[in-house]
């Protein structure tokens, strides 16, 4: 354990402490992200299926589905989201890998969505694409020596 030559403190384990500090406060937002991203594609799902006319109707599109598959879709895909948030809050390792298929899943269906919702559509594909950077993301992982 050398000394910091800016600060004169020694390096060891309070580098390790304060990288598993972010660790896991990104693993920890990463998951609120996804519950709350999953809860959103639910309510997103429950209109659609809900009520057609929420929704534009969009001809000619090459993704087009009728507008109660796609609330079928998110509904699913929502409650999936929310479940497997609630694995990453318990440390769950396969919560994490799912968490990134899961939400690499809705990045590709509010893509598809898009021309349906598009605000609503390119908000929820930027926080699907933070919580893939904020699972696959290991602080503890890439300490220096």
């Amino acid at each position: 354990m050398g000394r910091d030559p800016g600060t004169g403190r020694g390096r060891g384990r309070h580098d390790h402490d304060t990288a598993a500090v972010w660790a896991a406060g990104g693993t920890l937002f990463a998951g609120t992200l996804l519950v709350v991203s999953g809860v959103m594609d639910i309510l997103q799902g429950i209109v659609a299926i809900a009520k057609d006319s929420v929704y534009a109707q969009v001809n000619n599109y090459v993704y087009s589905f009728n507008i109660t598959s796609w609330g079928w879709i998110h509904l699913a895909l929502g409650v999936l989201m929310v479940l497997v948030g609630l694995g990453v809050f318990r440390g769950a390792t396969w919560a994490r890998m799912t968490g990134i298929a899961l939400a690499a899943l809705n990045v590709f269906a509010q893509f598809m969505f898009l021309p349906y919702a598009p605000v609503w559509a390119i908000l929820a594909l930027g926080v699907s694409v933070f919580v893939i950077w904020s699972l696959a993301w290991d602080r503890g992982a890439r300490r220096s020596a």
